[in-house]
């Protein structure tokens, strides 16, 4: 088993409590988790918000929250000034947008935690103005700054997307999110043609296309139902977008739900519909699948392209207009809605939280200096595991078991897909 540091802080905007949380919150959480599974001391610093405790103690990780969407990161250089956060041994720098900029007041060392690029989304959500600038500290800043840092990417593609901004190829490892995948799925499909999606209410997961291609194909399909779960300020917008569309009873706005009602949504779902701009990885992808219910993604949509294999788990689309037909072509054919359900579920049940803790704990150990050739975090090539070693090449897991290893086992993208 890895040895990882003894003390480590992970700096994050939000903890898996916060009402914007969603899966890049609960990987954290769960990296987090599984470090203090195996030994570590863990510190998450966040943001605070209404109704949650100052401080206290989750899952074995001391969670401290102050401050609010960005003030949250000078709060968390005053605490580590006048040393309220304790000693630590490795920063986690979580970059969702913009990092804390750990390297810049702390001598630990630091891994940047990243989950995609936000080149879209800033200016859908701030404007070209402040978008433009937001994505220049992101992309020119940031790695200038962060220089000598080593990077966690969630994704083939997000790694690649780093590489562009100039983070050294060797100094990323991808470790992907888990899944848990249930010994049967926790509710048969429903009776009548429907889709789920799964996330944030916030503009750049464009619901709004979701919410179109319902209305668009409920004619033919008068029993069309729409559940959509998850909370967020654009939830306003969305209910007005329906009512416009004139969806009435065919769509229904569940918010935030507990856990079981979560799973058993995605198991009765013939389609997950993820209209998102861009994702990380795109978690709902997975857990859909552990479900075996399959998935409709945009191509261009960053990870999500790595979690969904194109026409054996899912679809992936170019356009709203090809979104749209897609999901029509799967409601109106279940049987290929089955086929594909069948193959996500072999697919997600390569992926687990354990797996995910133990690459994780690997990267912060080889970032402390305690890994070396010989180790299981590095390649035959000297490098750590996921980071293509220092020329970039194929990376190596030489036990077949971690994510690497499941990956090489995943079904090809060159595989017989049920479409042909």
């Amino acid at each position: 088993m890895t040895s990882p540091p003894a003390r480590v802080l992970f700096l994050t905007r939000r903890d898996t409590g916060h009402p914007e949380a969603g899966g890049s919150e609960l990987y954290v959480a769960r990296a987090a988790a599984g470090l203090a599974e195996r030994g570590s001391a863990v510190t998450l610093f966040c943001a605070a918000y209404p109704g949650a405790a100052p401080e206290q103690l989750v899952g074995g990780v001391r969670v401290v929250r102050r401050g609010g969407r960005l003030s949250v990161l000078l709060h968390a250089l005053l605490w580590h000034a006048t040393g309220r956060l304790g000693g630590h041994d490795v920063v986690v720098d979580v970059q969702n947008g913009l990092p804390f900029f750990a390297r810049l007041w702390c001598r630990r060392p630091v891994v940047v935690l990243v989950h995609h690029a936000h080149r879209e989304q800033w200016r859908v959500v701030f404007g070209p103005l402040v978008g433009r600038l937001g994505w220049l500290v992101e992309s020119r800043l940031a790695p200038r700054v962060q220089r000598g840092a080593r990077y966690v990417a969630v994704s083939a593609t997000t790694r690649r997307e780093l590489i562009a901004q100039g983070v050294a190829a060797d100094a990323i490892t991808v470790v992907h999110n888990g899944a848990a995948v249930p010994a049967q799925p926790a509710a048969a499909k429903t009776p009548y043609p429907s889709i789920c999606v799964l996330g944030r209410l916030v503009p750049h997961k464009r619901v709004e296309l979701a919410l179109a291609a319902a209305a668009r194909i409920r004619h033919d399909l008068p029993g069309l139902r729409l559940q959509v779960l998850g909370r967020g300020y654009w939830e306003p917008e969305l209910r007005a977008t329906a009512e416009r569309l004139g969806l009435g009873d065919a769509v229904e706005f569940l918010g935030f739900v507990d856990e079981a009602t979560k799973q058993r949504a995605l198991a009765e779902a013939w389609v997950l519909a993820m209209p998102s701009l861009k994702e990380g990885w795109g978690l709902a992808v997975v857990e859909a699948a552990a479900h075996a219910t399959p998935t409709v993604a945009f191509r261009s949509a960053g990870g999500v392209a790595d979690a969904v294999v194109d026409g054996l788990t899912g679809l992936l689309v170019d356009d709203a207009d090809q979104f749209a037909t897609v999901l029509e072509r799967l409601l109106r054919r279940p049987e290929l809605g089955r086929a594909l359900g069948q193959a996500a579920r072999a697919h997600a049940s390569r992926f687990s939280w354990r797996a995910s803790a133990a690459a994780f704990a690997a990267a912060l150990e080889a970032a402390v200096g305690r890994a070396g050739p010989g180790h299981p975090a590095w390649d035959a090539r000297g490098g750590p595991e996921g980071s293509g070693g220092p020329q970039g090449g194929a990376p190596v897991d030489r036990a077949g078991t971690g994510y690497l290893g499941a990956m090489r086992r995943a079904p090809s993208r060159r595989t017989t897909s049920p479409l042909r």
